[in-house]
């Protein structure tokens, strides 16, 4: 497998994924209260869209990188 590819390969796994979650969740603890002892966390949650735009430039990106990787070999 070549350089050309496993960028092919890449960009196409990388778009199917963008497109099937559409966004990054992850989560994070905040301190409420901390008197002494006594503490108090509350988990906030956070996403970061991926618009479907880029997961479908990615995957039209990685068939067009595979396609013409085989009309030149």
């Amino acid at each position: 497998m070549n350089g050309r590819t496993l960028l092919a390969v890449i960009l196409v796994v990388i778009g199917a994924i963008a497109l099937a979650y559409q966004g990054i969740t992850y989560t994070t603890q905040k301190k409420v209260v901390d008197i002494g002892p006594i503490q108090a966390t509350k988990q906030e949650h956070h996403t970061i869209p991926l618009p479907p735009v880029l997961g479908a430039i990615a995957l039209i990106a990685g068939i067009a990188v595979l396609v013409t990787g085989r009309k030149g070999a």
